[in-house]
């Protein structure tokens, strides 16, 4: 089975083309904070290509741009190409599926933005499901690290 379930903020703004048959694509970079922190006591962020097709990027392209939280469903998928330099480059993706609003456009724009984000702090004991907020940590655009 192949099947992951992210949510992220988005780190740029999507970036949508259309394929020279006519299909709608749209690529989004989506950071993705970890559940716990470091020794060092910071909550490292990973980052995700993904892809979407069809209705699906043409819904991502129309509605969604930097900063935003969804939750993307899809499929991991690994290729690889030859670069100029003649080297063999490897990259994994994300094939989404569905890609859900996980904030409205008013909390989206309402996030304070500062240049010196507090320190994230240790989850809580019992950190999980029985959490008031479902073990999310809201992340604001200025915690990413880029």
């Amino acid at each position: 089975m192949n099947k992951v379930i992210l949510i992220g903020n988005l780190a740029a703004d999507p970036e949508s083309r259309t394929t020279q048959s006519g299909i709608s694509q749209c690529t989004l970079r989506l950071a993705v904070q970890r559940r716990f922190a470091n020794q060092q006591g910071v909550r490292e962020t990973d980052f995700f290509n993904v892809i979407c097709w069809r209705q699906t990027a043409d819904f991502c392209a129309r509605y969604l741009s930097k900063g935003r939280r969804i939750a993307v469903e899809g499929s991991v998928q690994n290729r690889s190409y030859d670069a100029q330099d003649g080297s063999k480059r490897y990259v994994t993706e994300i094939i989404a599926d569905s890609v859900e609003f996980c904030d409205s456009r008013a909390e989206a724009a309402a996030r304070p933005r500062t240049d010196n984000p507090p320190p994230v702090p240790e989850p809580p004991v019992g950190y999980g499901a029985n959490n008031s907020n479902g073990g999310f940590t809201e992340v604001d655009d200025d915690e990413l690290p880029f």
